[in-house]
């Protein structure tokens, strides 16, 4: 056992999660629809405002004053941008959704994942603007303190599916593949600008299934993937095996319809 891990249990972890994205999700609470000045960062739709940075700092606060001598991954400013395969890290995205924030679409959040050695042990997303509240521990996924699990569709016609995260202006040939395979696969499609928005849709069953063939940060994805496993659903990259921080791709589903959302993503990449 790392020396991080003896140091609080994972019940400490969650508690401590959902503290400190509830902190973080009070800025931008606070600050959404306020007019505040909007930067870009490596491109026109790469956006970072003051209360993303705010935000991650209010949540590094309370990460700190409980596990001070924890990693921290984060979007914003300095801190690392990958997870360590060893000792305890937490992963946070202030502002899941900034492109959302920034043209006051309620549809953003913040989240905080903690994990032990690579391996996620809790999560909090918290959607300051639809007053919800997702945590997961190791057992349960629960929302505005009430369980809720992933979906039991079975019919591919009955689904909602989503891409997610984002192809950038090189890629939207894969885009529009990635959209192709969803409305001739399933019932109907979604897409919310926000992968912890949509991860938690499909931990709480309101989706059935999300989908991408792109190289994912770890704050957009760690904490919803536990929530979704922590749910009862199914995650993995684009080859079936069970999703990683560093996998390429991401499939997310209730499990029952994982072999058809499995196939859509892995014909985003084809060119037939």
């Amino acid at each position: 056992m790392s020396q991080q891990e003896s140091e609080g249990s994972d019940e400490d972890r969650v508690t401590v999660a959902e503290r400190a994205a509830r902190a973080g999700a009070a800025v931008a609470g606070e600050r959404f629809r306020r007019g505040i000045d909007v930067e870009r960062k490596s491109g026109k739709t790469d956006v970072v405002t003051e209360a993303d940075r705010e935000s991650q700092r209010r949540v590094i606060e309370r990460v700190r004053e409980a596990f001070p001598d924890d990693a921290v991954v984060g979007e914003e400013e300095d801190e690392l941008k990958r997870v360590p395969d060893d000792g305890a890290a937490w992963v946070i995205d202030p502002i899941d959704g900034t492109n959302n924030y920034v043209r006051d679409i309620r549809a953003f959040a913040t989240a905080v994942g903690a994990v032990v050695d690579g391996e996620s042990v809790a999560a909090a997303t918290v959607l300051p603007a639809m007053d919800d509240v997702y945590v997961a521990d190791g057992e349960t996924t629960v929302r505005n303190g009430e369980p809720v699990t992933v979906s039991e569709r079975t019919d591919p016609e009955t689904a909602a599916v989503t891409p997610t995260v984002w192809w950038g202006f090189d890629a939207r040939d894969e885009y529009a593949r990635a959209c192709t395979e969803i409305v001739e696969r399933f019932g109907d499609m979604r897409r919310f600008g926000s992968a912890q928005v949509t991860l938690s849709l499909v931990a709480s069953g309101s989706l059935d299934a999300t989908i991408t063939n792109v190289d994912c940060h770890p704050w957009d994805t760690v904490a919803g993937v536990h929530m979704v496993r922590t749910a009862g659903g199914t995650v993995t990259d684009l080859d079936g095996e069970p999703w990683r921080h560093d996998s390429t791709g991401l499939v997310a589903s209730n499990g029952h319809l994982h072999e058809e959302a499995l196939a859509a993503a892995r014909a985003i990449e084809s060119d037939t």
